[in-house]
């Protein structure tokens, strides 16, 4: 009877260890298939939120929701009036300081320079004049025939003609010499900074249109004409039609098994098919996440993939639940 017990209790011991064998091999197995891994995962659509780069009035939004856009379509336009203005301003300045800048590089005009002798020659004459009435006050001061205040009078108008003299030599000697290099680089730096402000007027006014950087899909429509809008506020959001991935997550088992570049085919629940190919891997193993679909258990540890779709359009959309199979067996 005892021999008997045992030999049940051994055939159940060999049910349970074939059982046992049998579940492990089908849940290990269960993400592979004739060689091919089976992953799950999650359509990932790149969004951006676009905005003006300076403040303003808006004017115009040239979209709705649901829109398709292509790269370089006008999205909205600020009130331009003011940036207008400031690139006037600073194409007059520019203007202003190039004119003063070619003036000093042109260096004084033989007109200017005969000028300049022409008062030289005049300030010697007065001069003359002034020191020979000078003489001749002195001369009848000494026989009292002048009184002083005349004399001192004659004094004073010489030496305001000595001064007059002293400053035509020396704007004479300007005028022959010309600008100086110092004068000349001051200019050039000033008309610098004049473009430069010029370059940024404009990059302003550029900067007052909103254009879309690639093809997509407006999703929401944020902000309406006549509003105040400040630099960086959102006025529309978009749907990126390219790139399309999917976040899947590889069991630690099949990392050799899968490189960067291998072909994979992407399934949707309603019978869609789309060509992909791995583009990265991650380095850094992480839990399921609790969203992610799997057979495996959740505390298992994966890699995370990135699976680029290939003429995905816009069919995938943003979180969509999906099959990705790999074939590490074919040739790639």
């Amino acid at each position: 009877m005892i021999t008997r017990n045992r030999i049940y209790a051994l055939i159940a011991l060999l049910i349970l260890i074939a059982v046992g064998t049998y579940a492990y091999y089908i849940l290990r197995d269960d993400h592979q298939t004739d060689g091919h891994i089976i992953l799950y995962g999650n359509v990932d659509v790149r969004q951006v939120n676009l905005a003006f780069k300076v403040p303003g009035r808006l004017r115009a939004v040239n979209v709705e929701e649901g829109d398709t856009v292509k790269a370089g379509k006008l999205i909205a336009i600020l009130e331009p009036q003011d940036y207008e203005d400031d690139v006037s301003l600073s194409q007059a300045r520019v203007l202003g300081q190039a004119a003063q800048l070619a003036a000093l590089q042109t260096g004084t005009r033989p007109q200017e320079i005969d000028q300049a002798a022409a008062i030289l020659a005049e300030a010697n004459a007065s001069l003359s004049l002034a020191e020979n009435t000078l003489k001749r006050q002195q001369f009848l001061a000494d026989r009292d025939f002048v009184s002083p205040q005349g004399l001192e009078t004659a004094k004073t108008e010489r030496a305001r003609a000595a001064a007059a003299k002293e400053v035509a030599e020396k704007a004479y000697k300007l005028a022959r010499i010309g600008p100086r290099s110092e004068d000349i680089e001051r200019a050039r730096a000033a008309l610098k900074a004049e473009q430069a402000a010029l370059n940024l007027s404009e990059r302003r006014l550029k900067d007052a249109n909103l254009i879309a950087p690639s093809d997509g899909r407006i999703l929401t429509r944020v902000r309406e004409p006549g509003s105040i809008i400040g630099a960086g506020e959102t006025i529309v959001s978009v749907s990126l039609v390219s790139p399309v991935w999917v976040r899947a997550f590889l069991a630690e088992p099949d990392l050799d098994r899968v490189k960067p570049g291998m072909k994979a085919e992407v399934q949707t629940d309603s019978g869609g098919i789309y060509a992909g190919k791995v583009g990265f891997i991650s380095p850094v193993a992480e839990f399921t996440p609790k969203t992610v679909e799997t057979p495996e258990l959740r505390t298992s540890l994966v890699y995370r993939v990135r699976i680029i779709v290939e003429d995905a359009g816009s069919r995938l959309k943003q979180g969509m639940p999906v099959t990705v199979i790999l074939k590490p067996s074919v040739k790639q």
